[in-house]
């Protein structure tokens, strides 16, 4: 049986040849903010606006990530910066097979943020503050989160008992206060635009 590879596949697919084929440059869009300041819903939001536009991306958030590859973490410091790690070392796997990866994780710290642009590549890594009060997100509470927090029943909750460090150059800012999800969707959509575009 003859094992030899044909001479146009004699090395291993590169990042050029994927994006090429989805017609994309792929980024890591790092979405940062509170919970409740609308992180997933723009997220959500912004994978079918790149889908109708003919991009092909995926998005990271709490619920495929805590309930997987990160489902042994707790919200301690330690495993909050393992989390990220992970998320980042998985982001740039994505990244690098072509596809735009929409992350949406509180990431609470510039430290834990720059760790994630420095494992995923600064080149690659889009940083977007949703920028939301603390008021506003509890008002928000679909969850019922910060209720339990504030009863103690969640601990090193981010905004209550554990801080938040707001990005000081993001590549771009959405105050959720101020834009509903479709204005916020279309200006993150237009803002990206460049960067993933041929």
């Amino acid at each position: 049986m003859n094992l030899e590879l044909h001479p146009t596949f004699d090395r291993l697919l590169k990042r050029i040849d994927f994006e090429q084929k989805l017609s994309q440059q792929a980024k890591a869009i790092w979405l940062t903010g509170l919970s409740g300041s609308g992180k997933t819903t723009i997220a959500q939001g912004l994978q079918k606006k790149l889908w109708d536009a003919g991009f092909f991306a995926q998005v990271l958030d709490g619920d495929n990530i805590r309930t997987g590859i990160s489902n042994n973490l707790d919200f301690s410091e330690k495993d909050r910066q393992e989390n990220i790690r992970r998320i980042a070392e998985l982001t740039k796997l994505f990244v690098h097979t072509g596809i735009i990866t929409i992350n949406c994780f509180i990431s609470p710290t510039r430290a834990i943020r720059s760790q994630a642009k420095e494992i995923i590549g600064r080149e690659d890594f889009l940083e977007i503050y949703i920028k939301a009060s603390l008021d506003q997100c509890e008002k928000r509470d679909v969850k019922g989160l910060y209720k339990k927090a504030r009863k103690g029943e969640i601990k090193n909750f981010t905004g209550i008992d554990s801080m938040y460090e707001a990005p000081n150059n993001p590549f771009l800012t959405i105050d959720t206060d101020q834009l509903n999800v479709e204005n916020s969707i279309n200006k993150l959509f237009n803002s990206i635009l460049p960067q993933i575009n041929l």
